[in-house]
């Protein structure tokens, strides 16, 4: 099936702001692309409106991601610190409802690093679940999905599979946003998983398993496509990838060396191989 495909700011810029969202919004509409994707590391780095309104001109969609910087915990963290980390996902949820973005993805359960040992995963999943309810709800009400992204087992040792993202969100209303490079690390058998998520899929982000351009690289993207068909998911894939020439953000996302002869070259070479096999 032909399916809309985005690209996140990341490839490019961190943060995002208004500058930097003019200047490339423009560039990923004359390659192709349907969506963009605007991450909200802060909010008021860049202002929702403005960005309606260029988007709009465009004729390009958006996607909005959370970032679960230091200090923001949904588990195992002072109610003090839960308080401000729901504060801030209902203002990312404002931002996406602001550029008509119908999901805001990303790991919505503690900061990205932050590991440690889960003796009680069980009680740690009820925690979280009374930690997004109020989240989910208030997104809901704005026609908005909270789309909970497991990570690699070294960015977090909360939710890492398919299987311990169904159980620790069950009965909440979010869904699952799936990373192909997360699970190339985690999922035993893509396809597999993807099809155990049916029904479930609020978002899907792309790209090689080195994060570099979807298509260059080892993993088996028709089957990956197949069975996100198979699922029933028909949103955007979006290529996500990071700029190494932000110490904070390339440290974040250990990219140590550049991944492609351009970062231009991540988003055009990926959209050039995934319209390829809608064609």
């Amino acid at each position: 099936m032909s399916r809309p495909l985005g690209v996140n700011t990341w490839v490019w810029a961190s943060p995002l702001d208004d500058e930097a969202l003019a200047r490339l919004a423009v560039r990923v509409r004359e390659w192709g692309f349907d969506a963009i994707e605007l991450p909200v590391e802060n909010p008021g780095d860049w202002d929702p409106e403005r960005a309606a309104d260029l988007l709009k001109e465009l004729g390009l969609t958006a996607t909005v991601v959370l970032v679960m910087g230091p200090g923001r915990e949904l588990v195992a963290a002072p109610k003090e610190t839960v308080s401000t980390t729901r504060e801030y996902l209902r203002r990312v949820v404002d931002a996406a409802a602001a550029v008509g973005s119908a999901v805001v993805a990303g790991p919505a359960y503690a900061s990205v690093g932050r590991t440690w040992r889960i003796d009680d995963r069980a009680a740690a999943y009820r925690e979280l679940r009374e930690g997004l309810a109020p989240v989910c709800e208030y997104a809901a009400e704005r026609g908005v999905t909270v789309a909970v992204e497991p990570l690699n087992r070294y960015e977090t040792s909360l939710i890492n599979t398919v299987d311990q993202a169904l159980e620790a969100l069950d009965g909440t209303g979010c869904e699952l946003a799936l990373d192909v490079y997360h699970m190339n690390i985690e999922e035993t058998d893509l396809p597999a998983a993807i099809g155990r998520a049916a029904g479930r899929i609020g978002h899907v982000q792309v790209s090689a398993n080195d994060r570099g351009a979807p298509g260059r690289d080892h993993l088996d993207w028709p089957a990956i496509l197949a069975a996100l068909d198979g699922a029933g998911y028909a949103g955007p894939l979006v290529i996500e990838s990071f700029t190494a020439h932000n110490a904070s953000i390339a440290t974040a996302a250990s990219i140590w060396r550049p991944l492609a002869p351009t970062q231009d070259a991540i988003a055009v070479d990926g959209l050039t191989y995934l319209r390829s096999l809608d064609a």
